[in-house]
């Protein structure tokens, strides 16, 4: 594509992102009420007036504002969240609105290009664009309350503000959500797959919530170079290196360091294998996992949760 092609690409794009303003109460140490205001950024996905963004953009909201290209200004109403995803749906009702194409997050390819699309620090004048390559794919980062895994590695330009805006391609369609930084990094951004976003909005949508099973674990998978170096009794398998607590895991006392090989009679070599499985359970049924612990070999019955 010419310097042109990619230049239309963007700026048909930037139309459909937003910026979205949220006022969060709280109670200073005399119990008055203070309203807090917050900035993010958001993107317009479908024609009937829905905005994806992150849920950390919106988490304890009072009120929701968003803020089109156009400087139309409209009421944001709640649709649904995911937590553990960073996603949220906001609701707005207007007319002429311009959603973004969604891609697949499945054929991104580290080294290919992307631009990310925001409103870093609520800066006047239209979006930023920012440009860059995915450094990495399937990363995972750790907050106080959750990990976020599955996560695109990206060395676009994300700052604050730029939460919940687009990472596009050079077709000008929506790959990941932006959604994080490491503070003092120089170009360590994350961005969430849109696949992934996108199943969380479909089940909002139609649901309400997000209907996706819950374990609680994170992991990583085992090979055998990893279990040479680190003494393990086995060559595959999910090495389980956290747990959340008050989780399905947690309940039935799943460990850091457990060996996950199997789930409900079919064999567990790699967190994809985990995630597959998983995946064609629902919320509420209850399932089998092999686990190592000690070269030990046991039993956990576990019963799903739905995602929080």
């Amino acid at each position: 594509m010419s310097e042109k092609d990619v230049v239309d690409v963007i700026e048909k794009a930037s139309k459909s992102v937003v910026n979205v303003n949220t006022v969060r109460i709280f109670r200073d140490l005399f119990y008055r009420v203070v309203p807090v205001q917050g900035m993010g950024s958001g993107f317009i996905f479908d024609a009937e007036g829905y905005v994806l963004t992150n849920n950390h953009v919106i988490a304890d909201a009072h009120e929701i504002s968003v803020t089109l290209s156009d400087g139309r200004v409209f009421k944001g109403q709640l649709a649904g969240t995911s937590r553990r995803a960073d996603v949220a749906v906001v609701k707005i009702i207007g007319e002429n609105l311009i959603p973004v194409p969604l891609g697949d997050s499945d054929k991104l390819r580290v080294g290919q290009r992307v631009y990310a699309i925001g409103n870093p620090f609520g800066l006047v004048g239209g979006p930023t664009v920012t440009s860059g390559v995915i450094s990495a794919l399937n990363r995972t980062i750790h907050s106080e309350q959750v990990a976020f895994e599955g996560l695109v590695q990206t060395d676009a330009a994300i700052n604050p503000g730029n939460s919940g805006g687009p990472l596009i391609d050079v077709e000008g369609k929506v790959v990941a959500i932006n959604t994080a930084i490491i503070p003092f990094a120089q170009g360590i951004g994350f961005a969430v797959p849109i696949n992934a976003a996108k199943a969380c909005a479909d089940d909002i949508l139609v649901h309400g919530v997000v209907r996706k099973p819950w374990l609680g674990i994170s992991g990583f998978t085992i090979t055998r170079d990893i279990a040479v170096h680190y003494r393990l009794p086995v060559e595959s398998g999910v090495l389980v290196v956290g747990v959340e607590g008050e989780s399905p895991s947690s309940k039935v006392g799943m460990a850091k360091d457990d060996i996950i090989v199997g789930m409900d009679g079919q064999h567990v070599g790699s967190i994809e294998d985990l995630q597959s499985v998983l995946m064609q359970k629902q919320p509420g049924e209850e399932v089998t996992l092999v686990v190592l612990r000690d070269s030990r070999q046991f039993q956990l019955r576990v019963v799903l949760e739905r995602t929080p």
